[in-house]
């Protein structure tokens, strides 16, 4: 692609969803699609999709670290999401009920991204970590790296999915008023349920299907979803993509489920974005993450175990950053 095509392309990325988001009207700024750009194609574009019921600016922190790190960055809101209006129990918010919507959505955005570089990396947080990892297991082959931030599989508390499967009520979030929050308030049941049913369908498929490498991060603080379905799911693509990593962060923490802002309650959102940037940067498999974290708790010094595992042009300055930011034993500990 010349550079006159390339910025005629992402002029009209821009534009095109400002004109559809104006027409909703949009709810808050904050919820308006998100994007950072080079005035060039870049070696990865990374394509980012927001939580349910909020929008794009949960990516705002990480998007802007990509950016930083050289790649270009889409954020888009989500269907349904975002637009204005008096919503409550009689009158919900227009979040989709159909999981084709969702689908075409992240289909439609993949090839946009395509058109801005060289490899693509697709994240997601909660819903649209599922959504993520659907659409990994959908296009493998486009799709250098997937990376999903506390995906909802299921949730923590068996009797909540049973609820979500069959009841159609109106359900309000507990920390609505949360300052870091400028999403909806609250949402009818059968559209979160679709992404129930979804999360089925991905821990299925993954068992014999071609995937991508993954990045898979969780919180023992999280109540919102099933921490072990979420393992699961990465043991099972581990055993297709070597180079697939997880973590998960220690409830001394208080991470919540919301845990792409410092606003929504993340206090340690730089130890994520390190972690991320380490995995997007470096192409290591997990057994030799594992090796690194446990010879440094052994007392060896990073650059020592690089060294003897000859692996530095595999290394970004992120790893060294984030092996002192992490809990090696966590690491060690996970994907036995």
């Amino acid at each position: 692609m010349t550079k006159s095509n390339y910025l005629t392309t992402t002029a009209a990325i821009i534009e095109q969803a400002k004109i559809r988001e104006d027409a909703l009207p949009i709810k808050n700024e904050k919820c308006r699609s998100q994007f950072f750009f080079h005035p060039h194609p870049t070696p990865k574009v990374c394509l980012l999709l927001h939580g349910f019921t909020a929008g794009p600016y949960q990516f705002e922190p990480l998007g802007e670290a990509f950016f930083q790190a050289g790649y270009n960055v889409l954020a888009p809101l989500l269907p349904g999401h975002g637009i204005a209006g008096d919503w409550n129990g009689d009158n919900p918010p227009p979040l989709p009920e159909d999981a084709q919507v969702y689908q075409q959505f992240a289909i439609y955005w993949l090839e946009q991204a395509k058109l801005l570089g060289e490899e693509i990396i697709v994240g997601g947080y909660s819903v649209s970590g599922t959504l993520a990892a659907w659409l990994a297991l959908e296009r493998p082959e486009q799709i250098e790296k997937t990376l999903l931030f506390a995906p909802y599989l299921s949730s923590s508390i068996k009797i909540t999915d049973w609820l979500v499967s069959i009841l159609p009520f109106y359900y309000e979030w507990l920390n609505k008023d949360n300052p870091g929050n400028f999403g909806y308030e609250g949402f009818q049941i059968p559209s979160l349920r679709l992404f129930l049913d979804m999360g089925e369908e991905i821990r299925s498929r993954v068992q014999n299907s071609p995937v991508t490498p993954m990045l898979i991060m969780g919180s023992e603080s999280d109540r919102a979803i099933n921490l072990d379905e979420q393992r699961d799911l990465f043991e099972a693509v581990l055993q297709h993509q070597p180079n697939s990593w997880y973590y998960c962060f220690d409830k001394s923490l208080d991470i919540p489920h919301t845990m792409m802002t410092k606003l929504e309650g993340n206090e340690y959102l730089d130890i994520l974005i390190t972690l991320t940037k380490a995995y997007v940067e470096t192409d290591l498999p997990w057994f030799l993450v594992k090796e690194i974290a446990d010879e440094i708790l052994q007392g060896k010094s990073f650059d020592a175990v690089v060294e003897e595992l000859n692996i530095a042009q595999q290394v970004c300055p992120d790893l060294r950053l984030m092996m002192r930011m992490v809990d090696k034993e966590s690491i060690v500990d996970e994907g036995e």
